[in-house]
């Protein structure tokens, strides 16, 4: 390794840190929402535990996906890739460490907090406001070592990753203080629409202008160097940066078509969630042409493998989100188990995936050896697609039958007969993920501190 490439790896640790992190609560987050598939199977599942009621625990799963497993893992990737975009070492290796460390502290204060029942019952904002601001510090600390190193950068063209990168971290930690209404310490929301349209403007930008930009990053870096091939188009590249940041950011409402929300806000969700389809095809077009005719490459690099199998869900997720914001599809469709389905796609298929690819590809580079088992990342690739990929037309039927029983006025105990084979299925889907799961993280650790794999 030469001194400039020994200075940057440096930085490792932070990248390792943040790694372990994503791992840690994949397994655990994947357990709650076991414990919650259980509930739905069986209502009186380990029902006098107060502290795990489906009330509670399915709130924790939310959030242990999101802050503790999905978005950590991309941001792992980030910081492994930030220093050698910019050809420069990492601004601070110890506030990165640092700030992995507080982010885990973070995310176990809002598990605790939400298990003891002090919820702000909000969807995708529930954490208790103490947790509140320890996420926003989080981000605080993860911005300014983004930021503070591409200010020392020594290459002047900044890739497309990094737009993505210091995009999504910067505008989630505005969106969040926002949608969880931080000013207001004593209920953490505002009263009536306004509080609905305020809540759902920060529930889709927390997937559109983080999850989404972060996974979009790791795969412009993972597959055109998996594949060994130049990035199809820059300008493409930028296009879609640019028509994603504008266009998302305003279709939160379509989840509010059903209440009084001002019609010309409807309108512009419903027209920006249909115009989802020009970044996100923008994005596909030029990942795919840059990975065209080296789709062996991708096979035999198991992170690329997962990053690539998250830009096909990316497809579906697009497709299926600008169809549901239709009003006459929304009548069938919305408040019923299609929309769960939807954002299994979303966060665990597409950006899930893309962060364990993103995982498994810096894995050796962090470490200087192979994985500690290429079998198993393998394997918990398998059970992590059959798992999502069952939960998906597993929970599409039941949200149609749940929807059509609806719109023609039965009543709701004469549906639970039909869906509860459903219930079933779903429950051991989960039990495959949750598996690849314990398997990843097994694998991870192995990877980080006890592989005797010949160093590279």
């Amino acid at each position: 390794m030469s001194t400039a490439e020994d200075s940057i790896a440096h930085g490792n640790q932070t990248a390792k840190a943040f790694t372990l992190t994503s791992a840690l609560w994949f397994a655990f987050a994947t357990t709650f929402g076991m414990i919650a598939a259980g509930y739905l199977v069986a209502p009186d599942f380990m029902a006098n535990i107060e502290y795990i009621q489906f009330g509670r625990v399915r709130p924790m799963h939310v959030n242990a996906v999101l802050f503790g497993f999905v978005t950590p893992g991309l941001i792992a990737v980030a910081f492994y890739y930030l220093p050698r975009l910019m050809k420069t070492r990492l601004y601070s290796e110890k506030l990165g460490v640092f700030s992995a460390l507080f982010w885990n502290l973070t995310v176990a204060a809002g598990m605790v907090g939400v298990s003891l029942g002090h919820s702000q019952g909000r969807e995708y904002a529930e954490l208790p406001w103490t947790v509140d601001i320890m996420v926003a510090i989080s981000f605080s600390l993860v911005i300014a070592n983004f930021l503070l190193t591409i200010r020392r950068r020594t290459e002047p063209i900044l890739y497309v990753s990094i737009w993505y990168a210091a995009a999504a971290v910067v505008l989630t930690a505005c969106t969040y203080l926002l949608g969880n209404v931080i000013w207001e310490p004593e209920t953490g929301a505002l009263s009536g629409i306004p509080d609905a349209i305020l809540l759902w403007f920060y529930g889709h930008n927390v997937f559109g202008l983080l999850l989404s930009p972060m996974a979009l990053g790791v795969a412009y870096y993972v597959l055109p160097i998996a594949t060994r091939s130049p990035l199809y188009s820059h300008t493409l590249s930028l296009l879609g940066f640019w028509s994603l940041i504008i266009v998302y950011t305003h279709i939160g409402t379509h989840h509010l078509l059903q209440v009084p929300v001002p019609t010309w806000l409807k309108t512009i969700s419903i027209v920006d969630s249909v115009a989802m389809v020009i970044p996100v095809m923008v994005f596909l077009i030029n990942i795919w042409y840059t990975v065209k005719g080296k789709l062996g490459n991708v096979h035999a690099d198991i992170g690329a493998k997962f990053v690539f199998t998250g830009t096909i869900f990316y497809f579906f997720v697009n497709i299926q989100g600008s169809m549901m914001a239709l009003p006459d599809v929304q009548r069938i469709t919305h408040f019923n188990n299609w929309v769960v389905g939807h954002a299994h796609i979303g966060v665990l298929a597409f950006a899930g995936m893309t962060a364990l690819g993103g995982l498994y590809f810096i894995l050796p580079r962090v470490t200087g050896r192979p994985l500690h088992s290429p079998f198993l990342a393998d394997l918990q690739y398998w059970l992590v697609l059959i798992g999502v990929t069952g939960f998906a037309i597993v929970l599409t039927i039941v949200g149609l039958i749940q929807g059509q029983a609806w719109y023609n006025g039965e009543t709701l105990y004469r549906t639970l007969p039909e869906i509860q084979p459903y219930y079933v299925m779903r429950l051991s889907l989960g039990a495959m993920i949750m598996a690849g799961a314990y398997l990843g993280l097994y694998n991870v650790v192995r990877s980080l501190y006890f592989n005797r794999g010949a160093a590279s």
